[in-house]
This record gives C-alpha cells, sequence and structure tokens, in this order.
C-alpha cells in the first residue's frame, strides 16, 4: 500500500509530450519501428497491420517509478519481505502496487517516507555515477541539475570530488551552490570552455554526467570540449547522439549511456524471476544501489528537504498534474496517500465500476454474460476488438495490472474492473470466461473456472506441461461424471474456424484416400530471454505456438494424432527447438509435417499450408489466397484481407453456448493436440518416435 510516491518533473513531461504526439512525430523518433510496420505489412496486409499498429499506440504507459509504502501481502516463496514493512519500490502512481522484490528495499527507521521515497531516482544517479568511477579529488561537470542531477551533485560531493553544476535555471544552481557545488548559468555564459579551463588550471574535468534532457547535440559537444584527455563523459539524461567523431578521436574519450537503476534492469531473470547476481560477480545491482542510497540518507550525506518543491494528495493529481510538470520552478513533486483512499475497504479496491447498470443473468443464455481474464497485448489488440462487435455483454475485466484493466474495460465497455480475478469466478451472473493471461496460468485457471461452472475460453496452448494437463483431464472428467450440465471447454485454435480452412475442408470431404500435407511456418526470431522461450512462463515455442498446426492438421485430416516424430537442428544456437519439423501419422493413415522455422526472412509469407489427395493439391499462403489445383471447377478463393479465423472462432463459441450445444472443439481433440504437441518437444530432444 503506497504511502508517498515521488513525479519527476523532467521524466514525466518528457512521457506525456510523447504521449501527446501524433503518429508521424512517434514514428520519426523510432525509425527502427517503421522497418518493422513495413515487414509485418509484407506479410500481413497493409490494413491488419494499421490495425495493430494504432492499437499498440493507444496503450497506456504507467506514470511514476519511485514510491514509498508498506507490504500488504508478499509472493508465494518471498522471504526477505513480511507484512508490515516499510519499503522502497519503482511501483508507479498508485494507490496498490504489486512489484517483483528484486525492485523493493527496507526503509531503515531512521529515514522518512519523505526521504525514502527519493530512493529509486537517487539511484539513477547512482549507477551514472558508479560507471564514471569516480576517486577522491577528481573534478567533474553535471550538466542540468534538475531533480536527477541535484543528487548527482551530493554524490559526486559524497565520493570527495569537485563539481561544476551548469544549467539555466537560476533557483537551481543556488541549491546546488548549497550542495558544495560551483556553479554556472549557460545563460549568461556562452563560453564554458574557457570557465572549464579555469576552473580547472588547464587541465579539463576528469569526467562529465549528463542529467539533462534536451534535443540536439549541443550538451555533448561542451562536455567533450570540458573533458581532459581520456576524460569520461556519462549520458544518465536524454539527448540526442549525433556524436561528434573530432571531439572523441582526439581526447580518446570515453562515452558511456546508463541504463536506470543498475545492473538487473530490464532483465527478466533478476527482475521478475528474482535471481539475484552473486555479489562476488557484481557488486551493485539495482536491489544494492537502492540500498545504499537508503543508507546515504540514513547518514545524511544526501538531504531531500530542498529538493522537494510541491505536495499534492493523490485523489487531486488529476486535475493539477499538467500545471505541476508545467511549473519551471517544480523539483521534487510528492503524491500523499491518505484521505478517501484510506477510508476504503481493502475488499472493495480491488474492483472498479465503469457502468451504472446491472446485468441480469439470462437463465435462457440468449446473452452469455462474460468476465475477461488477463487485459494483456493479444487481449487488447486481437481478442477484444472482436468480441466486442458480438455484441456480447462483457460485466468485468480482470489484470493485476490495474492500468491496463481500467484503459481495456473502459475501451471495450466493461461494467466492471478488478485486479483479482477470483472475482470473476465467484459472480454468479458471470457465466462465460475468457482466459487471456499467460501460458504459464493457463492450466490453473481452466482448472478454477471448470470447477466454478463457467463456460470456459482459454487461448492456446492449454496447458505447458504433462501434469498440468492430467490436472485438467481429471477436472474435467470428475465434472463430467458428477454434473448433470457437461463441463464446457473451448481453446483458442482459431486457424481452424478460418473461411481458408473451412473452403479446404468443403473440396477434401469427398475424399476416400489419405492426405499428405505440409505446413511451413516462417514464425521469425525471437530473442531467446522472451518468455515466450521460458520453459516456465511460455512453454517454449512448440508447445506455445506450434499447436496451433498441430490443431490444423489434424482438423483437416479430421482424424487424430497416433504417431509423432521430430527433428530439430543442431549447432550452438541458443535455442534450437524453434526451429523444427515435425512428422506425424494420423488414426485415418494420412501423414502431416509441420516445419516450424525461427531462421527465415520476414518479408517470405509466414504460414504456407499444402494438402496433396487424389491427384490434386490445395496451397493457401498467409490465409489470404488458396489455390487448387487438379480441381474440377476451383482454381482459387481469396479474402480482401488476412482472415485467420479470430471472429468465426468467437462468433461459433457464443453460439454454442446460447443454443446448448457442445463445445465446437471436442475435448478428445484438445487433449490429442496437446499430447501430440508434447510429443514432438520430446521426439525432437530423443530422436525417437512416440505414440499418442
Amino acid at each position: 500500500r503506497v504511502r508517498k510516491s515521488l513525479i519527476s518533473p523532467g521524466t514525466e513531461r518528457m512521457l506525456l509530450e510523447f504521449g501527446k504526439a501524433n503518429w508521424v512525430e512517434r514514428a520519426l523518433k523510432h525509425p527502427e519501428r517503421v522497418r518493422q510496420v513495413i515487414d509485418k505489412i509484407k506479410t500481413d496486409g497493409l490494413i491488419p497491420t494499421l490495425e495493430a499498429v494504432f492499437r499498440k499506440l493507444d496503450e497506456p504507459l504507467p506514470l511514476g517509478y519511485s514510491s514509498v509504502g508498506v507490504v500488504e501481502e508478499v509472493g508465494e516463496g518471498v522471504t526477505e519481505f513480511q507484512i508490515g514493512d516499510r519499503v522502497v519500490s519503482n511501483g508507479p502512481h498508485a494507490e496498490m502496487v504489486c512489484v517483483p522484490k528484486n525492485l523493493c528495499a527496507k526503509v531503515p527507521e531512521d529515514v522518512t517516507d519523505d526521504e525514502a521515497v527519493f530512493t529509486v531516482l537517487g539511484s539513477v544517479a547512482l549507477q551514472g555515477i558508479r560507471l564514471a568511477n569516480p576517486t577522491f579529488g577528481e573534478s567533474f561537470i553535471v550538466f542540468g541539475v534538475g531533480l536527477l542531477g541535484l543528487l548527482t551533485v551530493q554524490l559526486l560531493k559524497a565520493n570527495g570530488c569537485r563539481v561544476l553544476a551548469v544549467d539555466i535555471n537560476e533557483k537551481r544552481l543556488s541549491i546546488a551552490r548549497e550542495f558544495g557545488a560551483d556553479i554556472v548559468n549557460v545563460k549568461t555564459i556562452k563560453d564554458l570552455q574557457t570557465v572549464t579551463n579555469i576552473w580547472t588550471k588547464e587541465v579539463g574535468v576528469d569526467g562529465a554526467i549528463i542529467t539533462a534532457t534536451a534535443k540536439g547535440d549541443d550538451i555533448i559537444h561542451q562536455a567533450a570540449q570540458s573533458c581532459r584527455k581520456r576524460g569520461r563523459i556519462i549520458l544518465v539524461g536524454v539527448v540526442d547522439l549525433n556524436l561528434r567523431r573530432s571531439d572523441f578521436y582526439e581526447k580518446e574519450l570515453l562515452f558511456q549511456v546508463s541504463c536506470s537503476y543498475g545492473p538487473g534492469r530490464y532483465d527478466d531473470e533478476y527482475e521478475n524471476k528474482g535471481h539475484d547476481y552473486p555479489i562476488g560477480y557484481v557488486r551493485w545491482t539495482l536491489k544494492r544501489n537502492f540500498e545504499a542510497v537508503l543508507e546515504a540518507l540514513a547518514t545524511k550525506r544526501i538531504a531531500v528537504d530542498k529538493l522537494i518543491t510541491h505536495r499534492v494528495f493523490f485523489e487531486d493529481l488529476p486535475q493539477k498534474y499538467e500545471e505541476l510538470l508545467n511549473d519551471p520552478n517544480a523539483l521534487g513533486i510528492v503524491i500523499e496517500y491518505g484521505g478517501k483512499v484510506a477510508e476504503r475497504q481493502r475488499s472493495k479496491e480491488t474492483v472498479i465500476t465503469l457502468k451504472s447498470n446491472s446485468y441480469i443473468h439470462s437463465t435462457s443464455k440468449t446473452e452469455p454474460i462474460v468476465g475477461v481474464i488477463g487485459a494483456g497485448a493479444y487481449a487488447k489488440t486481437t481478442f477484444l476488438p472482436l468480441l466486442v462487435k458480438t455484441k456480447v455483454k462483457i460485466k468485468a475485466v480482470a489484470d493485476v495490472n490495474g492500468i491496463a484493466a481500467f484503459h481495456t474495460g473502459k475501451k471495450y465497455g466493461a461494467e466492471k474492473v478488478v485486479s483479482d480475478y477470483r472475482y470473476i469466478l465467484e459472480d454468479t451472473d458471470i457465466d462465460t470466461v475468457f482466459i487471456l493471461v499467460g501460458h504459464h496460468l493457463h492450466a490453473r485457471l481452466v482448472c478454477e473456472s471448470l470447477e466454478a461452472k463457467k463456460y470456459v475460453f482459454v487461448e492456446k496452448p492449454l496447458c505447458i506441461n504433462e501434469t498440468e494437463l492430467d490436472e485438467i483431464i481429471n477436472t474435467y472428467l470428475s465434472l463430467a461424471h458428477g454434473d448433470s450440465r457437461h463441463p464446457f471447454l473451448m481453446i483458442g485454435f482459431n486457424r481452424r474456424f478460418s473461411p481458408h480452412t473451412v473452403k479446404i475442408k468443403n473440396l477434401l470431404q469427398d475424399r476416400i484416400g489419405p492426405l499428405t500435407m505440409t505446413v511451413t511456418v516462417n514464425a521469425g526470431y525471437v530473442p531467446p530471454d522472451h518468455w515466450s522461450q521460458d520453459p516456465e512462463r511460455g512453454g517454449g515455442r512448440i508447445i506455445g505456438e506450434a499447436c496451433h498446426f498441430i490443431d490444423l492438421l489434424a482438423y483437416i485430416a479430421g482424424s487424430p494424432v497416433t504417431c509423432v516424430s521430430a527433428m530439430m537442428i543442431g549447432g550452438a544456437d541458443k535455442v534450437r527447438e524453434d526451429k523444427m519439423s515435425i512428422i506425424m501419422s494420423f488414426k485415418d493413415g494420412s501423414i502431416g509435417t509441420v516445419n516450424y522455422f525461427a531462421n527465415g526472412s520476414r518479408s517470405y509469407p509466414k504460414e504456407i499450408l499444402e494438402v496433396f489427395c487424389e491427384g490434386k493439391v490445395l496451397r493457401m499462403e498467409n490465409f489470404r489466397v488458396t489455390r487448387g489445383f487438379g480441381f474440377k471447377g476451383f482454381k482459387s478463393f481469396r479474402t480482401w484481407r488476412q482472415d485467420k479465423g479470430h471472429k468465426s472462432e468467437i462468433e461459433t463459441f457464443l453460439s454454442a453456448i446460447v443454443k446448448g450445444e457442445p463445445s465446437p472443439i471436442p475435448f478428445r481433440e484438445i487433449i490429442n493436440v496437446a499430447k501430440a504437441t508434447f510429443a514432438a518437444v520430446k521426439a525432437a530432444r530423443t530422436q525417437t518416435v512416440i505414440r499418442i
């Protein structure tokens, strides 16, 4: 539960400006993203690509990253924190935050909340200084003495360095002088190099730390001119990096960009999985930087009282936010959480009502009442835009990320948004649940939702290991034998609902002999540390994505998989399993191959299906065009845009509920595909043939 959080005006002003920029301005700032969009247009088409881009640009970005509060609950396996501990974290501006343990640190008793709230920002300054590696007696120039710069000044002084503070704001410079720095107002003094030469007795500064946010490369150039030969320049703030070679060549200057709070930042293993770096190899991780700043606050080597210029209550923030950011004299803006917030009941804090109307449970099932669990990228960009077109009533959207839940629920017309999915399972009005969360949560939520007597749709994969599969089977069968209404489970194998797949099935309906099928998936490169490659979170890309194509071939054959073999590439690739050929036989005698390759070109079609049968061939490319060879009266079938079946999948699922029909994908088919997918991974690893 947050007590106070800190607004860093420079950072949040920059984010606000980016959020208000039009899409052309954003594209100019991120040319690498433009290239990705062009590649996506080549494979997916213009309209789907633009829709995906605009939905991405519409996603909210939580503001704030420095807060102090009290622990209300701890996660499984967390032993270093207890309920009631006072902690700092990088949580955003919010009443309640959920933060990984390596992004928190305990607050010493002799550090006040007002002091502790500066910890994370202080760690940003400290990491820049660690990269500069100052030694006692060295001289440093600090460009920009906003909040970050003034903390940097104090930390450099604590290291025994002389400091020259540079800015255009006289009030901030006067604070820097109180902290022991010499000052230069570049608004009145144009020749900075002459000043630094005099200040250093013609030697030049040992290092420059840039904490300013500015356009252009003038500050980098001034920093290079101010440095001695082989001096160090550390960029902590944000400036353009049009580096001039002569500045660095002649003096052999070192230039480095500082990354946030320190080692561990943006490392999924460290941040989300809680794996610490051994202190003998990485002395100062981001968490240990937090602790170092807290120690400096406790011993008064860092003072923050002069840095607090404004205070505002959380509930008043929306009306005052931009006014505070635009105040030229604003430094530290402390948000205080109390008053109305403190009076709320905890049981109600996880639920926000967006609409005043209340949905009435429909016993006729003419209108399923829906709860959506998960408000991530797939839910927002692909699934929910199609779900709302069915006019279904979304009573609640749940996500542990409150901002994501609120934005998604509001955009797609939900009555309520909640941070605890159990609200959806316990609500007797909600009869239908869509599970759109991370792969590692699918099995648990499927079992809990079935036990809550809901109609259940889960995005693929069904689960990520055989133990979870057994749990789902046992849950389903126990309910099927003990309930008057059989459990209803559907999985998001949307490709079988594509009009191209439907066309292929119709063309093959009179066949007598078995099929030979090949689907080639140009999956594209995904970094080894991406969540989808993690066996504990994503299950790996074969389990997490290739299951789509195993199901597609089983559906086209109309027959279950009976035997699986597979091979993956050799060599030194860190991840080999996302470059695999899977060969399957089916009960009716058909055979099929799934080539799932992550080492191809993005400009090549992403998904190609070929089916051979009785002197005829069908070839489907990217779910946009299907061609026939040897068919009487059929040459080709085209859709005006790529159609992978998402819309039809949702409509078919909801229609089955309304009509009282069984799940559109029978349970035995769901289980068969899951077993075949696990068998493919095992077969590739062991180079064996596995019977299902």
